[in-house]
């Protein structure tokens, strides 16, 4: 695997590829290649048939939506087309038809718990930006000293989604939990280039899984909504700011949408679409 990951490193600094795109393709393919040693299959005879086994077995065995298991094959494509230099037949391989499903929004009061559930200070730090600031779990991930501006409230994200940079703003209460954190694991010189949540290996920052594992269990332990998730807290975001009668196309700058019509989909989430409107079974006769 070592010398795939080498080969893919090299098209990735070729490219410039997002430092959170790089391991998303490589977390993927070592999963696909890790599928494939199961079967006791050198990898470098991988077919389409075995691409197809491999999907069959995200969707019926891992469960996976249409929209995960989509990315997997576009992270195996790309295996099999640049590291294997293989022909792709997408007849053969094609990809999942998507259904359309609506986020949960939980109650404000249901985040604000969710958020307090941890006595971790470096937690308690990650789950207020991703809510606070509307960040991706990658983005959180990725964050540097530097990116914090508490002079300006700001949020720098460098080389986010689409290989873009933005700002976002910077709640007062993050910049408090921030604080704490930074007193309680910066003891020692630091360098605003260094990693704001480091990984468990030197020079690496923190695993999205990580971030994502922390919130399962902190959900688990107040037995909320199964489908909330990581991603839930950037949703609220956008939902509560709507509410709050922001602007739309300042919501897509801060959440680094491309297009205004994906910051839209809040409009059908937000209290206040249905404020007002009352059911035809209370403009009936009053008894």
């Amino acid at each position: 695997m070592k010398d795939y990951v080498e080969e893919c490193n090299l098209y990735f600094t070729l490219k410039g590829t997002p430092l959170s795109s790089q391991e998303s393709y490589l977390r993927r393919i070592k999963a696909f290649v890790e599928f494939q040693e199961a079967k006791k299959k050198p990898v470098d005879q991988t077919e389409l048939d075995d691409i197809q086994e491999y999907i069959l077995y995200l969707k019926q065995q891992k469960g996976l939506s249409a929209g995960t298991i989509n990315t997997y094959i576009s992270s195996v494509r790309f295996f099999y087309t640049y590291v294997l230099d293989r022909e792709w037949n997408k007849r053969k391989v094609p990809r999942m038809k998507k259904t359309f499903k609506l986020p949960v929004i939980p109650p404000r009061e249901v985040v604000e718990g969710l958020l307090e559930a941890s006595d971790n200070i470096k937690h308690r730090a990650i789950l207020s930006l991703l809510f606070g600031s509307g960040l991706r779990v990658s983005e959180v991930c990725h964050l540097k000293i530097k990116d914090i501006c508490s002079k300006t409230m700001r949020v720098r994200v460098e080389k986010a989604k689409h290989g873009t940079d933005r700002y976002t703003i910077l709640s007062e209460k993050s910049l408090k939990l921030l604080r704490l954190y930074f007193k309680k694991n910066f003891k020692n010189s630091y360098h605003p280039e260094d990693w704001l949540f480091p990984g468990q290996k030197p020079g690496l920052p923190l695993n999205v899984k990580t971030v994502k594992n922390t919130i399962i269990k902190l959900k688990d332990k107040l037995m909320l909504d199964a489908d909330i998730s990581a991603h839930t807290l950037r949703h609220c975001f956008a939902t509560y700011l709507l509410e709050d009668d922001v602007e739309v196309e300042k919501i897509r700058q801060l959440l680094g949408h491309s297009s205004l019509s994906s910051t839209k989909v809040y409009l059908q989430l937000t209290a206040k679409s249905m404020m007002g409107v009352v059911s035809p079974l209370d403009r009936g006769k009053q008894s």
